[in-house]
């Protein structure tokens, strides 16, 4: 039974692996969605939940992804009004 056990952990934490690395939303099609004006609930619609946000004096600055692929958006008066992304083809 164990070696059953081995085989199907591993075969859920491989599934696992390809579907979190597959449904990234942090791509260049979404990236090109982004529009000045939209409010933070319209960004998190089209790339998730950020991973990163600071905020300071009205201005919150929200970074989607890791060090070498990601979006970052600045959000003014809450609203989004620079993007800049790193890594994405």
């Amino acid at each position: 039974m164990t070696g059953i056990f081995r085989k199907g952990g591993l075969a859920a934490m491989v599934l696992a692996m390809v579907l979190v690395s597959g449904c990234s939303r942090v791509n260049m099609d979404n990236y090109q969605k982004l529009k000045v004006g939209m409010d933070f609930a319209e960004v998190e619609a089209i790339i998730g939940g950020a991973d990163e946000c600071s905020e300071k004096v009205g201005v919150r600055v929200c970074t989607w992804g890791n060090e070498t692929k990601n979006i970052t958006v600045t959000f003014v008066a809450g609203k989004a009004t620079v993007f800049g992304h790193e890594g994405l083809s």
